[in-house]
């Protein structure tokens, strides 16, 4: 019961701004997710793993249970994002997305929606502060520094810190030297609260649209947290959030943090990395970097579909290129039936709602 109490207590609060996607209280048992437009980011290399640019939204077919689905935005690394219209002769007709301006500040965290038309993906980056990382504590501030230097062509960045608790230290920015500043102003601390921390930084990263990626840098088992991973994961699936997982400890230390770790990124089109030296370590943060500069993220409107559990997305290349590469992303999110709510509108025709469970 504490559990399920506290989970409930940190989801909550949880409300997306800019019309895209609403998370709100249904009862007091569970969080549901309104899902307008899904997100997708998509990366595709060839066999030897070499990244492909140069794809185009036709290339592409999206299928929600086999459904096709028709896509409405698209953007390839750090160019600007189009939205695709059918034209008056009936084809397809790419359009810039005009920026729009922040309109408004969250309560918590001071994290502005991002416009639709921002450039580049917002990356938050949530560093293991707890007392697993006093021994290297100096040089993970000098990898995560080095990360954020090379950081070319995304949007904006955002500096949290755990251990027992989240610190919200630097909220998102175009300025990567108070980025910069908030990564040495850190100090180690107490037991490692990893899930409840990235729980909040999901919220946070939720209520942007476009790109949006968390960097977990770890250093050790969850020792503190009372939300389960699980619930992490599917919050990410369902409102389009990567997560890419870096943790300092060999693979074979910790195999039970190791599935979790590679379960979660995996659900969400991220990756798990597991080092063995700040070499090691630095390599990750380069292949991070070079896979966000090479997303290509894709958003469509939902058809209507009568499943109201699981979907599961297919994204698949058409013509020559379905045979020579090969993509990654998240394969799905859990959706559940609207509960009837007197209201003087209706629903958005295309809107569908995700469960977010927690576990008892």
């Amino acid at each position: 019961m504490k559990k399920s109490l506290l989970s409930l207590l940190l989801l909550s609060s949880l409300l997306l701004l800019g019309g895209t996607r609403r998370i709100e209280a249904q009862d007091d048992s569970r969080i549901t997710v309104n899902v307008v437009l899904v997100q997708l980011n998509v990366a595709v290399t060839d066999r030897k793993g070499n990244y492909v640019t140069g794809l185009k939204p036709e290339d592409f077919a999206i299928t929600e249970d086999k459904i096709p689905e028709r896509i409405a935005t698209f953007e390839e690394g750090n160019e600007p994002t189009t939205r695709l219209v059918i034209g008056p002769d009936g084809k397809m007709v790419a359009q810039p997305v005009v920026a729009e301006s922040d309109t408004a500040t969250a309560a918590e965290g001071g994290v502005r929606p991002g416009g639709q038309g921002t450039t580049g993906a917002n990356v938050f980056i949530l560093f293991d502060t707890s007392n697993y990382m006093y021994r290297g504590f100096v040089f993970a501030q000098d990898s995560i520094a080095d990360f954020i230097r090379s950081l070319e062509g995304v949007g904006r960045t955002a500096f949290y810190s755990y251990s027992r608790d989240l610190s919200r230290a630097v909220p998102l920015t175009p300025d990567r030297g108070a980025v910069l500043r908030g990564v040495r102003s850190t100090v180690a601390g107490d037991d490692a609260a990893l899930y409840n921390s990235l729980l909040l930084t999901v919220k946070d990263a939720a209520r942007l649209t476009g790109r949006k990626a968390i960097v977990v840098f770890s250093n050790g088992p969850d020792n503190a947290s009372l939300v389960p991973p699980e619930d992490v994961a599917e919050l990410a699936q369902s409102t389009g959030t990567i997560i890419y997982m870096i943790s300092t400890r060999d693979a074979q230390a910790e195999p039970i943090s190791t599935a979790v770790f590679e379960r979660m990124s995996k659900a969400t089109g991220g990756k798990a990395y597991f080092s063995k030296s700040w070499k090691d370590e630095k390599d990750a943060f380069a292949s991070i970097r070079e896979d966000l500069a090479h997303l290509y993220a894709l958003s469509y409107y939902p058809a209507a579909n009568v499943n109201r559990g699981w979907r599961s997305i297919s994204v698949k290349l058409v013509g020559e290129a379905a045979q020579k590469y090969r993509i990654r992303t998240r394969d799905g999110y859990r959706v559940l039936k609207q509960p009837q709510v007197a209201s003087a509108a209706p629903p958005p025709a295309a809107s569908s709602e995700a469960e977010i469970q927690p576990q008892q």
